[in-house]
């Protein structure tokens, strides 16, 4: 009789080891996330309001920093996040290298946080004068599509210049050193280059692109857990909505990550936009339009149907729109 008891003692405790693991393991679930040196996703971070309430869902919450979007969509295309933010132009690359990639959200438009630069005393004063000319950038970015609707505002062909790819940095120092004669270049970067260098702006995207935010998951991430999508576009939406009222406040928290004087930081936060909602089909035909331009142009492999991978949100989750 004793051994009977004993024994099922024993199972007792082993099914209640099992279960305190499996409940260990819940909790144990990460959601990791991409984000760049600038952009709503640094507030987030900073403010730490996700990690609480996805604390309550059993989510601890892991952040990695990206220097651009093509970077970090490569991150979400070989698996090692879950979530990020980039520009138009990262997504349709990463789709067209057969990324497993959904759209969940996008901020306004800020078509003035990218721009087309020359340095102060060139000669160059119009886009047309870009012809035959060095123009740097990074290859797959939002800026990329902005080079390219200015071009053919302008009169030109893509083939009409020569593109030079290099990352921020290494673009700024290229275009320091005045062996390329334009950058193509988006927030902080263009106001710090405006600023410090007294670079002119050839073209913004006034006009010509909208420059939106896109939000984007991995699909099996985003189909598996539709509640932490929410909590995510909840959260961004408030931090997008404190920051509009208050670009100071912004300014002094984000000048020292990206260590850069506050007027210039300023200048950046003010040119954003700010927000995330569901994507609408005016912005998926806007997003369709560019993945064509990128196919025509023979930058991407193969054509992209883009409202093939956007995020349903489920409806609960839609109403809080």
């Amino acid at each position: 009789m004793r051994t009977v008891i004993l024994r099922r003692g024993l199972v007792a405790l082993f099914v209640a080891a099992v279960s305190l693991g499996a409940i260990t393991q819940a909790q144990a679930e990460t959601l990791r996330i991409g984000y760049q040196k600038y952009g709503t996703l640094v507030l987030l971070k900073a403010k730490g309001t996700l990690e609480k309430r996805l604390a309550a869902q059993g989510v601890d919450v892991q952040w990695t920093e990206f220097p651009g979007g093509p970077q970090l969509l490569e991150g979400l295309n070989v698996g090692s996040i879950d979530f990020g933010v980039t520009g138009e132009t990262p997504p349709v690359f990463a789709q067209a290298a057969g990324a497993d990639l959904l759209y969940v959200a996008y901020e306004p438009p800020a078509p003035h946080s990218e721009a087309i630069l020359v340095p102060k005393d060139s000669p160059i004063k119009s886009v047309k004068d870009l012809k035959g000319k060095k123009v740097v950038l990074n290859k797959g970015s939002n800026v990329h599509y902005l080079l390219v609707r200015a071009l053919e505002d302008a009169g030109l062909k893509y083939t009409d210049i020569q593109t030079v790819f290099l990352p921020p940095a290494d673009a700024r120092a290229a275009f320091e050193r005045g062996s390329v004669d334009a950058w193509v270049i988006w927030d902080p970067y263009q106001a710090a280059a405006e600023q410090q260098l007294q670079a002119h702006t050839l073209r913004d995207g006034q006009g010509i692109v909208d420059n939106h935010q896109f939000y984007l998951a991995t699909k099996p991430y985003a189909q598996k857990n539709p509640e932490v999508i929410k909590t995510l576009v909840e959260e961004v939406r408030a931090v997008g909505e404190w920051s509009k009222a208050n670009p100071e406040d912004v300014t002094k928290q984000v000048s020292p990550l990206l260590g850069l004087p506050q007027d210039i930081t300023l200048t950046s936060v003010k040119r954003q936009g700010y927000g995330a909602l569901f994507l609408t089909p005016d912005v998926v035909a806007a997003q369709q339009k560019i993945a064509d331009s990128f196919y025509q142009l023979k930058l991407i492999p193969k054509p992209l149907s883009i409202k093939d991978v956007i995020w349903t949100p489920p409806a609960a989750v839609a109403k809080a729109q």
